[in-house]
């Protein structure tokens, strides 16, 4: 059983019609050719592979920020958040992580609080490494606000292949830190604005596990009051 939940992984609802597409196209496709058939399988495999939704252990102690999406680490900069959050046009310590085909797509909060806004923009496609995928690309920005008061924003962003962006909250929904609240079809980014005072604690590269890997610790508002 435990080799079995190695490899076979739950799958999110989203995917559902999309194996089925594939599996009633494999079927047809053995009618014209066994090559063709085996294609269809290999297809099917993967759509059910690209929206595996496996179950994440978030971090219990207090006080971090988990990664809300697997990947590799593209950027760490200082950056002014997307308009429509409500949040200060000051530069915050922002943190891209890209996604391929290959990588579990489901996108976990960051942090346990209160959704209070949420902001599509609507763009291009831009290949979701490049600098400027984040200001030009189709996104979806959503703000959450802590327990302590203070905002997180998270940016997902659609690709050169990504073109559905989906997202399951809406404002006044309020996220324990890793619960799912979104994913992008088919490799996408996601950015993620810290709050004043915070820094990552990842760098450029490192490999992310959405939900699990710790992004930053939060340093008290009264300490980055004093600071």
């Amino acid at each position: 059983m435990r080799m079995l939940d190695t490899f076979i992984k739950p799958m999110h609802r989203e995917g559902i019609k999309f194996v089925a597409i594939s599996a009633v196209a494999t079927v047809a496709l053995f009618l014209l050719s066994n090559i063709l058939g085996w294609a269809g399988i290999v297809i099917t495999i993967w759509c059910y592979y690209f929206f595996r939704d496996p179950e994440r252990v978030a971090q219990a102690r207090e006080g971090v920020v988990v990664r809300p999406a697997a990947g590799l680490v593209s950027l760490l900069e200082r950056a002014t958040p997307p308009a429509g959050l409500g949040l200060s046009s000051d530069p915050l310590s922002r943190s891209g992580a890209c996604r391929n085909v290959f990588n579990c797509h489901v996108n976990r909060a960051p942090v346990a609080g209160e959704i209070t806004a949420v902001s599509y923009r609507p763009g291009k496609f831009f290949n979701a490494s490049l600098d400027k995928a984040s200001a030009d690309n189709e996104r979806n920005s959503l703000c959450i606000r802590m327990p302590d008061g203070r905002m997180l924003a998270v940016v997902q962003i659609a690709g050169l292949v990504a073109r559905r962006i989906v997202c399951f909250v809406h404002p006044g929904v309020r996220l324990q830190t890793g619960e799912r609240f979104g994913l992008i079809r088919f490799g996408s980014r996601l950015d993620v604005y810290l709050p004043d005072g915070v820094d990552p604690l990842v760098s450029v590269g490192q490999t992310m596990v959405a939900g699990e890997t710790v992004l930053a610790a939060l340093t008290a508002p009264a300490d980055t009051e004093a600071n």
